[in-house]
C-alpha cells in the first residue's frame, strides 16, 4: 500500500483544532445572523481564487445527543425539487473522519441552511460508481480536495444530501 503524501506539518495541532473551530463557530453565527448573505463562500486555499459555495449542516452527536452545526462546502447536482447536495468528509486531509460524517452515519435525516433556505435532507455515503462520477467534479469546484486525499490513508467519503 501507497504511504500518502505528508500533510503540512502542524495541520493537526490542538492549535490548528482550535483554530479551525473558532472559524467555523464565528462562520456559522454570521451565516445565521445574515440568513446566509454572509458566510456562504468558502475563500481559502483553492477557494481564494475561486470561492466555493458553503451551507450549514446540522447534525446530532451520535453519542452526547447534541445538536451541532457544521458549515461545508457543496456541490449541486441536478435541480428543482429533486436537487441534491453533496458534500465531502476530508477534514483537510487529516487521518479520521469528520464527526458530522460519523453522526451522519447514526442519524442521516437533517437540515441544511444554505443562503435565504432551511432543507430537509436525507445523507447517504456515495456508493463506488456515484463516488466514481462526483469526485472529479468536486476536485473541480474545490481543487484542494484532490490533496486532501493524498494526504490521506483512507477514502475521503463522499456523502449525499437528497431531499426528504
Amino acid at each position: 500500500m501507497d504511504m500518502p503524501e505528508e500533510r503540512p506539518a502542524g495541520l493537526d495541532s490542538p492549535w490548528a483544532v482550535r483554530v479551525i473551530k473558532l472559524m467555523s463557530r464565528v462562520q456559522v453565527r454570521i451565516f445565521g445572523l445574515t440568513n446566509g448573505r454572509i458566510g456562504n463562500k468558502w475563500r481559502v486555499g483553492a477557494g481564494w481564487r475561486k470561492p466555493v459555495p458553503t451551507l450549514l449542516l446540522d447534525h446530532v452527536g451520535r453519542k452526547s445527543g447534541t445538536a451541532f452545526t457544521t458549515p461545508l462546502l457543496y456541490l449541486r447536482d441536478g435541480s428543482g425539487p429533486q436537487e441534491r447536495l453533496v458534500v465531502v468528509g476530508s477534514q483537510g486531509g487529516l487521518p479520521q473522519h469528520p464527526q458530522w460524517y460519523r453522526n451522519l452515519l447514526a442519524s442521516p435525516d437533517t437540515t441544511v441552511h444554505l443562503p435565504g433556505e432551511v432543507r430537509r435532507v436525507h445523507a447517504r455515503v456515495a456508493g463506488p460508481e456515484e463516488r466514481a462520477e462526483l469526485w472529479p467534479r468536486l476536485v473541480e469546484l474545490y481543487a484542494d480536495f484532490e490533496k486532501y486525499a493524498r494526504w490521506t490513508d483512507r477514502e475521503i467519503p463522499v456523502v449525499v444530501l437528497e431531499p426528504r
